[in-house]
């Protein structure tokens, strides 16, 4: 039996045993699915209190239900550590480690690339090692590959199975979770995508689709999260030219949407969060540069976003004005820091950047978000306010709205606040708006 044929018979028959690194928004829902379909399956991250949190089947990711992780741990089927060494037991790995940008807009891989040279210390005979973390197109074969085949001494495609299958994680998602969103695997090799695509298929209640290379993979997944941007954008600058005009860009949208082919709704805001969107067409503009390409378009969505932040103080402002209120001493109250509406995951909240300019304007900020109660910014721990009382929002001088949240009672917030500055259309069934402006 080849060692291909042997793997494959191992992952049909739910033998294989495998391993999941970085136990992250990504890494976690995924190890519990592993385990969940019958896979041995052990967990890796490098924060203790994390793989102690496993170990005790306690969860802290939204999208993992309670239950699940606490059977498959009772169970002994999952566990985690924070000893790396555990990869010379597993046939398949997959590599779910954060791909952030650093100080100048650039792909951060060192997390891949150190997570990679762990798993060539233990890399053995017939496993499959596979990257879900977004990066630039190319990782998997001009990164991953050399050290794992230098480091180890073994051939891809022979000894060992290599692939990109990109992460597909909509925090808050209630019809998509990691169980069911299709999954797109591509290999180096046919080989490499074979026994990939056959894990997932024991695993998954979703299509996978088999693409001819990483690069595809890779690549795809920079489309996905690009397209939203770029419309994001579209929709962003639309706001501001419909404010300029005196036109309301909700309307607009909502009469546009009523168009049954061509046209999907995408809607403005106080700029973009999250742990993709703002960060993934970044990685294209990087790479593009290889070939003496600059993605103008690209580029140019991310100046609107950018801006965006910025823009929400001079709107702000503009509305104090009329009260007779410069920025500065003002008493401002933020609603909502998470980046999208009902979690508690505030990564690249738009938000955070609001706050930050309105304190650069000398602005007397607090925050309330019935999801986070603080938050850590540039090495600084944010505490909000505990309870949005009616002394709270008659005390703000501008309420201003940053996240939407559906357990927010909106007629509450305005017959109490002075005045409300709503970026995200949350007081849109609101019937009182004399005090509400929309972005």
């Amino acid at each position: 039996m080849s060692v291909k044929e042997e793997l494959l018979k191992k992952i049909n028959e739910k033998t294989a045993i495998v391993g999941v690194i970085g136990l992250g928004y990504v890494g976690l829902p995924l190890a519990v699915e592993k385990a969940k379909a019958g896979y041995k399956t052990i967990g890796f991250d490098v924060q203790a209190n994390k793989v102690e949190l496993v170990n005790s089947g306690v969860n802290y990711i939204g999208d993992v239900v309670d239950s699940d992780l606490s059977n498959v741990v009772k169970s002994g089927i999952l566990t985690a550590t924070t000893d790396f060494s555990f990869v010379k037991d597993v046939d398949f790995v997959a590599i779910c480690v954060p791909t952030p940008l650093d100080a100048y807009q650039q792909p951060d891989i060192s997390y891949v690339k150190a997570s990679t040279e762990a798993v060539a210390e233990y890399l053995h005979e017939g496993m499959v090692v596979v990257l879900e973390s977004t990066t630039y197109p190319g990782t998997t074969e001009e990164l991953l590959l050399p050290i794992l085949e230098s480091k180890s001494g073994l051939k891809c495609g022979k000894d060992f199975y290599l692939a990109f299958s990109p992460e597909r994680v909509d925090p808050g998602n209630l019809l998509y979770k990691t169980k069911n969103t299709p999954k797109v695997v591509g290999g180096v090799g046919k080989d490499s995508t074979e026994v990939a695509a056959a894990m997932y298929r024991n695993v998954l209640e979703s299509e996978i689709l088999e693409v001819s290379s990483p690069a595809v993979a890779e690549m795809e997944k920079i489309l996905e999260n690009t397209y939203r941007n770029i419309n994001i954008g579209l929709a962003n600058e639309m706001a501001i030219i419909c404010e300029k005009m005196g036109i309301s860009v909700w309307e607009v949208i909502d009469a546009a949407k009523t168009k049954p082919y061509g046209f999907q709704a995408f809607y403005p805001g106080p700029g973009l969060g999250g742990h993709c969107i703002p960060l993934d067409p970044y990685y294209l503009t990087w790479k593009a540069r290889e070939y003496d390409y600059h993605t103008k378009l690209i580029e140019t969505s991310g100046e609107i976003n950018n801006y965006m932040p910025q823009y929400v103080i001079e709107r702000a402002g503009k509305i104090l004005n009329k009260y007779k209120k410069p920025i500065n001493g003002s008493k401002v109250l933020i609603l909502g820091v998470a980046y999208k509406q009902d979690i508690d995951d505030y990564r690249e909240s738009p938000a955070l950047k609001v706050i930050e300019n309105f304190q650069n304007e000398g602005a007397d900020i607090s925050f309330y978000d019935p999801y986070v109660s603080s938050y850590k910014y540039k090495g600084v721990e944010h505490q909000g306010i505990a309870d949005l009382t009616e002394t709270v929002l008659r005390d703000a001088d501008i309420v201003v709205i940053t996240t939407m949240h559906t357990n927010m009672d909106y007629n509450y917030v305005q017959k109490n606040a002075k005045v409300i500055f709503d970026t995200k259309n949350a007081t849109k069934n609101v019937e009182n708006k004399e005090n509400i402006v929309l972005l």
